[in-house]
């Protein structure tokens, strides 16, 4: 009933040059609306948008669903009704913006001995090396790990931005061991077993999981906890922000700075003025 929608939505995120899993996360994220209001599309307005998204507000959705919901809606109106969007009459959802998990070296370490199945500890490994997203790293290809230059070329990236990250002696030592052990793969680097593609995320992500609880470590722990150590580790033996903001890939220093409010290194040495006695 819709299939028209969705692909005046598909061509105008290829216009703009988003991402295709963008253009797919928008049309998934439009079919309930569209459903729900039982109206052909161009019949559609605003206060049907609003009453929606007032709706999932309403029934308690998380911030960061109901800003997934937004965004497909505010792109369809803009784009392709050509309706006026008033981000003030109709807002996104604030997020709470709780610090990220950092797990310590120790951490790091009895994770990785909990991992037994060789595949996962290299991709654990090659993500707290250099700060990887778990996309980049199930995306990465043979030819991307440089062992001559110790260094990871991340390609296709969330900002679309290559960029060049570290490989650590260790991490290396691990992928080079994964590498003679699990069929010397040339083209994509963690092929899945059952499909020579590219790995699902969930997968790494339910093995990490396991590989916590069996490393006895109640933190809440996410594949993103080895970029977020990955940082704040760095920023703790002093090594320069705007350095940290590079290996990352990110554009905006403000996603960077969250660092500063999670290393113990920005409390080194500053003393409260409580304790500071005048002369």
């Amino acid at each position: 009933m819709y299939e028209d929608i969705f692909e005046l939505v598909t061509n105008a995120a290829c216009k703009r040059n988003l991402k295709e899993s963008t253009a797919n996360a928008y049309c998934h994220a439009l079919s309930p609306f569209l459903n729900a209001t039982n109206k052909p599309w161009q019949e559609l307005t605003i206060e049907d948008a609003d009453n929606y998204l007032t709706a999932k507000r309403m029934a308690g959705i998380m911030p960061e669903t109901y800003n997934h919901y937004y965004g497909a809606l505010r792109f369809m109106y803009k784009r392709i009704l050509k309706l006026n969007w008033d981000e003030d009459e109709i807002p996104r959802m604030k997020r709470d913006r709780s610090l990220p998990t950092i797990l310590n070296k120790n951490e790091i370490d009895a994770l990785l001995d909990a991992t037994t199945n060789l595949k996962y500890k290299a991709i654990f490994a090659v993500m707290y090396s250099g700060g990887l997203r778990v996309s980049e790293a199930t995306h990465l290809h043979y030819d991307d790990i440089s062992r001559s230059n110790h260094s990871i070329h991340i390609k296709n990236t969330k900002s679309r931005m290559d960029r060049y990250t570290i490989l650590a002696d260790r991490t290396l030592d691990i992928l080079t061991e994964y590498w003679y052990q699990c069929g010397r793969p040339r083209n994509i680097l963690f092929p899945s077993q059952t499909t020579g593609e590219y790995l699902d995320i969930s997968a790494v992500n339910q093995v990490l999981k396991r590989s916590a609880k069996r490393a006895g470590i109640t933190k809440h722990v996410t594949s993103h906890a080895f970029r977020h150590s990955f940082a704040s580790h760095l920023l703790e033996s002093g090594c320069d922000i705007k350095y940290i903001q590079a290996l990352l890939g990110h554009l905006d220093p403000k996603s960077t700075e969250i660092y500063l409010h999670v290393s113990n290194k920005t409390l080194l040495g500053i003393r409260s003025p409580f304790d500071v006695q005048e002369d």
